[in-house]
Parts: C-alpha cells; structure tokens; sequence
C-alpha cells in the first residue's frame, strides 16, 4: 500500500503542476517541485539529528528500566486490558509497558520521550510479528492510537496564540480536549471494526468507562483555572513526573543491583542505530509531502471545498481553518504554520483562527508518525493502518469544527 501512496502523491504533483503551466501559464512551478525536493530532505536530516539525541538519551534510560524489571511490571497494570485489543501479545510481555509509558507521555504532551519510546514499543511488538514487512494487527492498533493524539494538555498551541495576543491563550483547553478525544475513540472503533475486537467485554468496557470518567474529573478540575495557572501546572506536571520516572529507573535499578552506567550505554548504542536506519523512510515520505504542497494540490482542494459549502448555502467560516487540517496529517511544522498564517489574517481570538488551533491540537501527524514507527522496524505493507489512522484524523477534524460553533460559534 505505501508504494501505492508515495507513488500518488508524486503524480498528483506532477499532474496538478503540469496544468498550472500549460493552462495557468506558471512557469515557475516546476522549480518550486524541485526545489521542495532539496527542502524536504534537509528537513529530514534535521529531524533525524533531534531524534538521535532523544533517542539515545531515552533507549538509554529505557535499558535501565528493562533490566530492573520495571518495563514489565508496568505492563501488567494494561495487561487485562490489551490482552483483549491485542490478543496476539502475550501477557507480561515488554511491549504493553513500553506501550503504557508511550501513552503516558502523549498524554503529558512530552513529545521529545513519547517518540523513542514509541519506537522502541513498535521494535518490541515486532518480536511477536511472524511477518517482517506486513504490520502486525497490535503494531497497527498502537500506531492509530498515536496519530489520534490524545494529549491533555496542549501547551505548545496556548503558547503560540499567547504569542499571537490572545487575551486567554487557554480559550481552545476544551474544544481540543473534546476533539483529540473524539479522534482517539474513532481511531480505536475503526480498528476494532477491522479487527473484530470485542469492545463490549466487561473488562474493556471498565478501561474505557474509568478512562471516561477521569477525563471528566480532570476538565471539572483544570476548567475553571486560569491561563497562567493551566501553563503553571502543566509545565510542573509535565517536567516533574518526567524527571521523577527517570529517578525511578536509576533508583530502583540501582537497588536491584543493575550496572546502571553500563546498562545506559548499551541501551543508548542501541538509540544510535534505531535512528540512523529512519533516515530513508523520512526522506521518502517528507518528499512526497512536500512535492503535493508545492504543486499546489491542497490549495485546489480548499476552493473546491468552499465552492461545494457555498453551494448548499451553508455557513463558510470554517472553511478559512481547513488548510490547517489538510497540511496536518502531512506535516506537523506545515499545519502550525498555517495555523499561525490563519490567526494573522482572520486574528487570533477569531473563529477561523480558534478553530485552527482547535484542529491543530486535535490529532498527530499520520504520515510522519507513519514513516517513523512503522520505518523503524522496516514494515512497508500496512494492510488498514492508514485507513483507520485517516478516520481518526476525519473524526478529530469534524468534531473541532462541531465543539467550535458550540463555543464560539
């Protein structure tokens, strides 16, 4: 499926560019193709090199954790819960506490930690894959649930429009929250539907039902502070519990009498190589992207979009925020740029430009997420794992735009 893709975009590019030329009479549009081919790839090596620094910082500290048995007590605490959404992954296996911090750290919005640990749950699930190019369905579920983004606190976006001038930088707290959750829930039925997974059992049902009634508590809670203390907290939630997981590896390894030093080192070597090998998987997939931005495809898309709203006399506002969700499932730098364009022509606290926060904090970015999980392990067939992660994307999308006219509308 993925050669089909990437083969796609170059020649939805090609083909979009080629009428520009002879229809529209822009000649220049063949640079631009050429030159988002050089863009690209330098973006990728940028990339690369931030993710080998976190990378070998955090396989290093995971290494730690695994040889002081932490990774799998932490998997028991998921284990009735995913020996049923991923019944081909053993109990106590290594992977459902490499999946558990992962999640963790999404959740907490700490990116830089989420990323190598992801990676290092997708290497692990892959022992378990009879197949070394075909995605697993556990390797499939846990890279839907990624793209959804379920991440609580959005700090980064109230940044940015706290940068912009927003008079409460916190305003979108709850129309994210409401999206990231809606794209999570969609991206899990869809691959349940897929799979056949039985998300009626009493024992998934009581996750999902604790899961539910704890993100209510915590919007009762974080709700009614203000922008200063929602930053305050977050930042300290954040940083404190990331800090304090790394003293519990170090101590309790420490304890068990694990070599900690040498134990880092090794798991660190191990960072160095993992990332080294994305490298091409990146460069593929941000090329491609990048060739279907420059050849203006997206930007013919959004007018047809707002030609199709006028036509059935709908309301088009929303209409100015869409290159933000069309630029995210593509690229995560794109859609925040456009996401910062949008708030500087429409105004920050305006409705195109509180949706677009709204959409930008709603789901991840799938082809990146994509490229890198599934990369790392060399998976290329990824049988429904794109189509199940695009519903999540749609899901997150639609429902920002609902939870927008709700509030601001």
């Amino acid at each position: 499926m993925l050669n089909g893709i990437w083969l796609s975009f170059f020649i939805a590019a090609f083909a979009a560019s080629l009428w520009q030329w002879l229809v529209g009479g822009d000649s220049e549009v063949f640079a631009r193709l050429v030159q988002s081919l050089f863009d690209m790839a330098e973006v990728s090596v940028d990339i690369i090199l931030v993710l080998l620094g976190t990378m070998t910082l955090w396989l290093g500290f995971l290494s730690i954790a695994e040889k002081a048995g932490l990774i799998r007590l932490l998997g028991r605490v998921l284990d009735p819960l995913f020996c049923r959404l991923m019944p081909e992954v053993p109990r106590g296996h290594p992977a459902m506490g490499l999946i558990s911090m992962n999640f963790a750290a999404n959740i907490l919005g700490l990116d830089n930690a989420a990323t190598p640990i992801g990676i290092k749950a997708m290497h692990s699930l892959q022992t378990l894959n009879p197949s070394s190019e075909t995605a697993s369905n556990a390797q499939i579920l846990f890279l839907v649930l990624n793209t959804s983004s379920l991440t609580l606190l959005p700090v980064t976006i109230f940044m940015y429009r706290a940068q912009q001038g927003a008079a409460d930088p916190t305003l979108v707290f709850l129309p994210i929250l409401l999206a990231t959750s809606a794209s999570s829930l969609a991206g899990l039925l869809a691959v349940a539907v897929m799979q056949r997974l039985k998300l009626w059992h009493p024992v998934v049902l009581a996750y999902l039902v604790a899961a539910v009634l704890a993100l209510g508590l915590l919007i009762t809670t974080l709700a009614g502070m203000s922008a200063q203390a929602l930053a305050a907290a977050s930042t300290l939630v954040g940083n404190l519990t990331l800090f304090s997981i790394v003293m519990m590896f170090l101590i309790v390894a420490a304890l068990r009498g694990v070599k900690v030093y040498d134990a880092f080192i090794k798991g660190a070597k191990e960072g160095l190589s993992f990332t080294i090998t994305l490298l091409p998987y990146l460069i593929a997939m941000l090329v491609a992207v990048g060739v279907l931005r420059a050849s203006g495809v997206l930007d013919a898309g959004l007018s047809g979009i707002r030609w199709l709203v006028e036509g059935v006399g709908w309301d088009t506002r929303f209409v100015d925020a869409l290159p933000t969700a069309f630029v995210k499932p593509l690229s995560g730098s794109g859609a925040r740029a456009m996401m910062i364009e949008t708030m500087d022509t429409f105004g920050v606290d305006s409705f195109p430009g509180l949706l677009a926060a709204t959409m930008q904090g709603s789901t991840e970015t799938t082809f990146y997420v994509l490229a890198v999980y599934f990369g790392a392990v060399g998976i290329t067939r990824i049988r429904h794992g794109l189509g199940c992660a695009l519903v999540a994307d749609l899901a997150g999308v639609t429902t920002a735009i609902a939870v927008c006219y709700w509030f601001f509308g």
